[in-house]
């Protein structure tokens, strides 16, 4: 730990000093749909919401419903396979859609992960660059966490000699709301291992993330 970090926090924000850090993971397990479906009528009733429309009546529970499926990853299981024919170069998954919900606003965020690495023993079934990336994208999120967890994910589970995850998403929260301004992205990458250290591996991770022309 650096000075700079140990002082920040040995020395918290006065607005953050009875908070305590955030240490879980945010995966939503075993969703209570029946106190859900309460709360969301007491808060559409609060926002003047008329439920006694027809029309309206069941949507506290699809609201409540919706939300559970939005914040409730599915498990998987991990699938490798020995790298028999010592293959060396980047294996990458690139524009996988993304769907995760704004821990700030509960509103989503939408957009593509490009997900790659460099394998060491083992390889990945590629079936689960995208699975790995809907387990944590399906919890109240921050961009810069997901992207992040996928990485470290990886990197843990796989061993490979690099990993790297750039992840470009629309946030309702800033297009529908607030600033509005619709159409504006978010990047954010996480690269470990080779393709950290290494300009070359870096430069053609990156290169081959952008758009064909």
């Amino acid at each position: 730990m650096n000075r700079s970090t140990a002082q920040a926090e040995a020395q918290p924000h006065p607005h953050h000093r009875d908070r305590p850090a955030w240490t879980g993971t945010g995966a939503v397990t075993s969703p209570d749909l029946g106190r859900a479906t309460a709360g969301a009528r007491i808060l559409l009733e609060a926002l003047g919401v008329d439920l006694d429309n027809e029309s309206l009546a069941r949507t506290p529970e699809r609201m409540a419903a919706s939300l559970a499926e939005l914040m409730s990853p599915r498990p998987f299981q991990m699938t490798t396979f020995a790298n028999d024919g010592g293959y060396d170069e980047l294996i990458l998954a690139r524009s996988i859609p993304l769907r995760s919900l704004c821990e700030h606003h509960m509103l989503p965020f939408v957009g593509v992960a490009h997900i790659g690495y460099l394998p060491g023993a083992r390889i990945l079934g590629l079936s689960k660059l995208a699975r790995v990336l809907e387990h944590f994208a399906s919890r109240p999120q921050v961009q810069e966490r997901l992207t992040t967890q996928v990485a470290g994910w990886l990197s843990a589970q796989l061993s490979p000699v690099g990993v790297g995850v750039v992840v470009e998403a629309e946030h309702l929260c800033m297009t529908l709301r607030g600033v509005q301004v619709p159409g504006t992205t978010t990047i954010t990458s996480s690269l470990l291992g080779t393709l950290r250290d290494d300009p070359r591996s870096r430069s053609e991770f990156l290169a081959l993330t952008r758009p064909v022309a």
